[in-house]
């Protein structure tokens, strides 16, 4: 599994709109409306780069609004928290 984190600028009158959207689509596990240079947060987790890839580029920046992005894969996850298993429940190949 592959985790990313999108940082994302959105026009100011769509943020609400693009967020809703962006938390639809799969593999997006969370979406997260911040304060700060950027404005919204993406986290998702994706069986591969491929299927990252994909996500982010045929779908999540032809969401209209969007300003700017920056994404970021996560090499390891440091938590007390077993989140591999977490989001494997279920998830079949």
């Amino acid at each position: 599994m592959v985790t990313a984190v999108v940082q994302l600028t959105v026009e100011r009158d769509k943020i609400n709109t693009v967020a809703e959207q962006i938390a639809e689509m799969e593999h997006v596990s969370e979406v997260y409306s911040v304060g700060g240079k950027i404005d919204l947060i993406a986290v998702i987790r994706a069986k591969d780069n491929d299927a990252l890839a994909e996500l982010v580029t045929g779908h999540l920046l032809k969401v209209g609004g969007i300003k700017t992005s920056e994404t970021f894969i996560a090499f390891k996850v440091y938590s007390r928290h077993d989140l591999e298993s977490m989001f494997t429940i279920g998830y079949k190949e």
